[in-house]
């Protein structure tokens, strides 16, 4: 792991995170490890928000989804480090676990979604051990509320809970299930569902690889991301310049 804004974050390939989260599966300790999808927007709110940090940091894996985080650690010298893309991640899974006993649930996304991802399992990628979907309401929900839904979700035996909304509220939605659930990995991945459904379309490679995909999804979602971004790309920038100068003088 290699710290970025006081938070953990995994610096090797998003193959070897694929490995770690089948052996956890192969376990079968059920023991609601949270792996996050993390980017500079996720960064940001933890270094702003410190009772958003606490839970960052108890997630078994934060993965470094965008390039910005790739390249800081880079720089602190994880020179293995790759990124961990959460829709890639997401389908690389699928794709993995289709001729196998694993199963996996789907919470996220608007009226839909989650549903219309799992028939493009079954019949794009031949995954047919999709055991459910949820879409969460827009209120948070209460302690009674997630403990009903985590009932549907032990239940039906779920090995990968699948949660696709934004960040903070996929991450604390994830930590607060967690508490009730019966599963071995619960995974972030932010507008994957939207993305595999078609709904929201993404970046073009050679834009991901320049670590230009903030800008193109700012283009495509101008009045949802333009504040979003006009604040987080300049403070992830500030922060990681003055920590890394901090400690050069230290």
């Amino acid at each position: 792991m290699t710290k970025i804004l006081d938070i953990d974050v995994f610096d090797k390939s998003i193959i070897e995170a694929e490995n770690i989260i089948l052996g956890i599966i192969d376990k079968n300790e059920r023991n609601n490890l949270c792996i996050s999808a993390t980017s500079a927007h996720g960064l940001v709110y933890a270094k702003e928000n410190m009772d958003f940090a606490p839970i960052l940091n108890s997630f078994y894996l934060n993965l470094p989804d965008g390039m910005p985080c790739v390249w800081i650690g880079r720089l602190k010298g994880a020179k293995g480090m790759q990124r961990c893309y959460g829709p890639d991640l997401f389908i690389e899974l699928i794709k993995k676990t289709t001729d196998t006993a694993i199963k996996h649930f789907f919470c996220g996304g608007k009226e839909r979604v989650a549903i219309d991802l799992m028939e493009l399992c079954k019949i794009k990628y031949g995954n047919k051990n999709i055991v459910g979907t949820f879409t969460p309401p827009f209120h948070e929900m209460t302690d009674e509320e997630l403990m009903e839904l985590a009932d549907k979700i032990n239940i039906m035996k779920t090995d990968i809970l699948w949660i696709g909304l934004s960040t903070p509220k996929q991450e604390i939605f994830a930590f607060r299930l967690s508490k009730f659930t019966k599963v071995n990995i619960i995974c972030t991945v932010g507008a994957a569902f939207d993305f595999h459904t078609g709904r929201m379309q993404q970046a073009p490679m050679l834009i991901q690889k320049i670590g230009m995909e903030w800008f193109f999804r700012m283009l495509m979602e101008p009045e949802r991301l333009f504040k979003r971004y006009l604040k987080v790309v300049p403070l992830f920038i500030y922060y990681n310049i003055y920590e890394l100068f901090r400690k050069k003088m230290m």
